[in-house]
């Protein structure tokens, strides 16, 4: 039997790679070499997946992580060989007590009040740019026409990031992402992106307003370079996963038309159809890793200390013992409970931002364009299976 990497090849761009399927199938935790080389564990199985995500004897610290493929390990070496320097403030790559410092900080700022707070305005900017589409020509591409200029000018409004700096930070991201991104063009990327975040912050403090970065910097708790680090998460996080979900979600919906006119003909439903969107797609598709940091078991195997653990999220989300019949799109079911956003310590600050999103982007689309169709053969939507976030890089529709 040959030594297991982790499966990426995808058979169906709305599925798992078959091979994960049927790893899950024999059982939910698996010996695996990871792309540093080092042996470690790859778990399929939600219920041991919910329970790592929740276990502070593993730690997500990049210096401690073993990458799960070997692009990433390459790139993460070649960082620490070049003695590039990340900013304080990466709040995500922490642990517990550092971790908390942050998260208390910043949880205020997205709790489920907050974003309601914010649903008329993400309306606002959605009509926006369903009018843009409406009055443009055809075919049109709908991430760049929709899926990811409504996430990206959300985030920005609500950090007070200059929206006509957009482009930059969003060809800098897509370099970040992309699996085979080469040390220097990342570092290069990444320069820019703090550059950039760093000289905002300093202008912030010289002239502040009324958004969630001079509201950090009025706390008095962040010093600039940690601001620079939690900016960079906020910013980078706050429009690359939701656009995909955006995009993703409408080709899967495109794709199933007794879903789609759920979506668009029954308010009620739209609650569920995000979660099981989120469910059924699961765009983070490459870990996340944590490392053990003392000897333990998990299901009956023995985990040694420093070894990595990778959860397959895309199976994870599909395991049957927790979601019946789970390789059918279902948007009646209560998909509560899956691991996109994460679990634990991590799971996703900005969930409930990017809920809202979705909860008005999906139905006010499918409503303004009730013909709403692909504008070519399924094979020619090019997937993202080149990136560290799936989804479509462009998904041509007309009407």
């Amino acid at each position: 039997m040959s030594e297991l990497t982790l499966p990426t090849a995808r058979q169906h761009p709305f599925d798992p790679p078959d091979e994960l399927m049927k790893l899950r199938e024999q059982a939910p935790i698996h010996r695996m070499r990871f792309g540093d080389g080092t042996m470690g564990w790859l778990i399929t199985g939600y219920s041991l997946a919910r329970a790592v995500l929740a276990d502070p004897r593993f730690s997500n610290r990049p210096e401690l992580t073993h990458p799960p493929i070997a692009a990433r390990a390459e790139l993460s070496a070649q960082l620490k060989q070049q003695e590039f320097a990340m900013p304080p403030g990466i709040f995500l790559r922490m642990d517990a007590p550092e971790h908390t410092r942050y998260r208390k900080l910043l949880t205020g700022q997205f709790t489920v009040r907050r974003m309601k707070m914010l649903e008329p305005r993400i309306a606002q900017i959605v009509d926006q740019h369903l009018d843009a589409m409406a009055a443009g020509e055809r075919p049109v591409d709908l991430v760049e026409a929709f899926a990811l200029p409504i996430p990206s000018l959300v985030i920005c409004e609500l950090l007070g990031v200059p929206y006509e700096d957009r482009q930059q930070f969003q060809y800098d991201s897509k370099k970040l992402l992309a699996l085979e991104t080469k040390a220097e063009d990342a570092m290069a990327a990444l320069g820019r992106v703090f550059g950039y975040l760093h000289g905002l912050i300093k202008r912030k403090r010289a002239e502040p307003d009324e958004h969630l970065l001079s509201g950090l910097i009025e706390a008095g708790e962040l010093n600039d370079e940690e601001l620079t680090g939690v900016a960079f998460i906020l910013l980078i996080a706050g429009h690359e996963t939701t656009a995909n979900m955006l995009g993703l979600g409408t080709y899967a919906l495109l794709s199933n038309p007794d879903q789609l006119a759920l979506v668009r003909d029954d308010p009620s439903k739209v609650d569920n159809a995000v979660e099981e969107l989120l469910r059924y797609l699961t765009i983070i598709h490459i870990g996340p890793a944590r490392t053990a940091l003392e000897d333990l078991e998990l299901d009956g195997v023995a985990v040694k200390e420093g070894e990595g653990v990778a959860l397959a999220l895309p199976v994870i989300n599909r395991d049957p013992s927790r979601f019946p019949d789970p390789e059918r799109l279902d948007l009646g079911r209560q998909a509560t409970g899956h691991l996109t956003f994460g679990h634990g310590i991590h799971q996703c600050l900005g969930q409930q931002l990017a809920r809202v999103e979705m909860r008005i982007g999906y139905p006010a689309l499918l409503r303004r364009f009730p013909g709403l169709r692909l504008a070519v053969p399924p094979q020619e939507v090019p997937m993202r299976t080149d990136m560290t976030i799936y989804g479509v890089h462009r998904l041509p529709v007309t009407w």
